[in-house]
């Protein structure tokens, strides 16, 4: 194991509009849509936080005060719950509130996700970093950023999570370009939205990243793109023409809950899987399945 800094930085994007959840989104950032009782954005913290990076950081837009409310403390909500014995949803409640500090810096224009990610550049420093795309619901026994922790510490080199998908839908993704290098998979290149003809794998990004402050530097030089927008893909083919980057195929259940298909099986699943509504909406969808045929 190589001798790195204690990773600890996180950042968050989540500036984008949520386009493809209109009209629910038009008023509600799409970070704050629920997964049975609990928001994408805070799945998303709770990985973090259990993959030991404690310092938060998100990157928001107009309109996403709604997240930041949900992080801080609300002290008659709290006292109100106390004043009628209701302890339990307390203690949740409470926790949220408590369970790190989060920072938030705005981006003002919408101009990418690489873009975004640059916005975290004063307050990241000259440390390693995380980056979680909240809308990738990613559940594991082991955390999606501890799995690629794990390689990060090994190496002090760049991560980034992989998932395979089918080779007729690479094209919605970022599509890596990999070798093995000894027990490791080094990243190649990367290449945004391929179609299948050009894909180099169908091994896809899927929203999870370390990366080494170098990023920086390539994202202040990236020019812009489809869209005037910043891409992140495009510095990382940068920094992976000078520093090793690794990709780790993550062992994990993944929604893409950006898109309201992913977002409706995260519900189906995760709801039949919870202790509390899972036994009668399992019996519910039994009968509509039964009423139906």
């Amino acid at each position: 194991m190589v001798n790195v800094k204690r990773l600890c930085k996180i950042v968050f994007p989540a500036a984008g509009m949520g386009t493809r959840f209109l009209p629910a989104t038009k008023a509600i950032p799409k970070e704050m849509l629920t997964i049975v009782d609990k928001p994408l954005i805070q799945y998303g913290v709770e990985e973090a936080l259990a993959s030991g990076m404690d310092e938060v950081l998100i990157i928001t837009g107009r309109g996403k005060n709604a997240i930041e409310d949900h992080f801080d403390i609300s002290s008659e909500l709290e006292a109100n719950l106390l004043a009628a014995g209701k302890d339990e949803i307390f203690k949740k409640v409470s926790h949220i509130a408590r369970m790190a500090n989060i920072a938030y810096t705005r981006q003002k224009k919408a101009l990418g996700l690489g873009h975004a990610v640059l916005c975290a550049a004063p307050w990241v420093g000259d440390e390693a970093f995380g980056v979680s795309l909240a809308d990738e619901l990613i559940l594991a026994d082991e955390p999606a950023m501890q799995q690629l922790r794990a390689v990060y510490e090994a190496t002090g080199c760049s991560v980034i999570g992989l998932a395979e998908v089918p080779h007729t839908e690479v094209h919605k993704y970022g599509i890596v370009k990999a070798e093995q290098d000894g027990e490791r998979l080094r990243l190649l290149s990367m290449i945004e939205k391929p179609s299948p003809d050009y894909a180099p794998s169908n091994l896809a990004i899927v929203g999870r990243y370390i990366f080494t402050p170098r990023l920086f530097d390539h994202l202040k030089n990236t020019k812009a793109g489809v869209n005037s927008e910043i891409q992140l893909t495009d510095a990382i083919n940068q920094l992976a023409g000078e520093e090793h980057i690794y990709g780790v195929v993550l062992n994990a259940q993944r929604f893409d809950a950006g898109n309201p298909g992913g977002f409706l099986a995260a519900n189906a699943v995760l709801g039949l899987q919870h202790p509390e509504y899972g036994e009668n909406l399992r019996a519910l969808l039994a009968t509509q399945l039964a009423t139906s045929s």
